[in-house]
């Protein structure tokens, strides 16, 4: 038997019954699209979630998004579609400096950064939902001044799903050796890119063995899906750790 479309409910009371369903919704969700409920360059969601949120069938969610992307507002590749509406480009929305505790303004400061393809620590592979002796990328940063004071070691594993979904990451899978130079930087910028909307928790715990701090940075996506995990020691000193944030002023 040959499936079909589920009619669209009828417009909401107030609606302009002579225009086309999918006429409305696009323009519904162009209004969204310039408030800034999806920045530029974000990945919308699914059309399935989008049915939901509208109240409409998948098939209208099409014609909308066709629309759109006529008109240059929306563009479609092998990971959905994205909002092309001029803006502030991804990069820039990011506060997050990878990996956590990284110098970014001390010339003077001595940085060594590798990846390998390994066994994750046990609490690592257990917060990514890795199977038990099970691989991934895990990324090792070492810092020091000048002096060998302020020392900074951290231990990053990627998930399954950010290996999967950012190809910059992927690609080091296979010169992952542990040796050569690494440095990450922009990799949350490059998950951004993916279309992951990315939340992170720290936690910052003295060490009871060491005169140290343990910084730990849980990052998921939208649909919480772990995307990595980092853990930071750091010898304790007055101003060892500046966090700062910047947020966007609102449109």
């Amino acid at each position: 038997m040959a499936r079909t479309t589920p009619p669209d409910p009828p417009l909401a009371e107030g609606g302009h019954r002579g225009e086309p369903l999918y006429w409305l919704v696009a323009t519904q969700l162009l209004g969204e699209l310039r408030d800034g409920t999806v920045p530029p360059g974000e990945r919308l969601p699914g059309e399935r979630q989008l049915a939901g949120h509208f109240g409409v069938s998948r098939e209208t969610v099409r014609q909308a998004l066709e629309v759109l992307r006529r008109d240059g507002l929306v563009a479609t590749d092998r990971r959905g579609s994205h909002a092309t509406l001029p803006g502030l480009p991804v990069e820039t929305v990011s506060s997050l400096t990878f990996p956590v505790g990284a110098r970014v303004a001390d010339p003077c400061a001595v940085d060594r950064a590798t990846v390998a393809w390994e066994t994750p620590p046990p609490e690592h592979a257990e917060a990514l939902g890795l199977a038990p002796r099970s691989q991934t990328l895990v990324h090792r940063y070492e810092s020091a001044g000048a002096d060998g004071r302020g020392r900074r070691t951290a231990v990053t594993s990627f998930s399954a799903v950010a290996l999967s979904e950012v190809e910059e990451l992927a690609r080091y899978r296979d010169r992952a050796d542990g040796t050569a130079s690494a440095q990450l930087r922009r990799a949350y910028d490059w998950m951004r890119r993916a279309g992951l909307t990315l939340h992170h928790r720290d936690s910052i715990t003295p060490l009871s063995d060491a005169p140290s701090v343990r910084v730990r940075r849980r990052v998921h996506d939208q649909y919480a899906r772990p995307l990595e995990i980092t853990d930071l020691v750091v010898d304790a000193q007055p101003d060892a750790l500046v966090y700062e944030f910047t947020l966007p002023a609102a449109g």
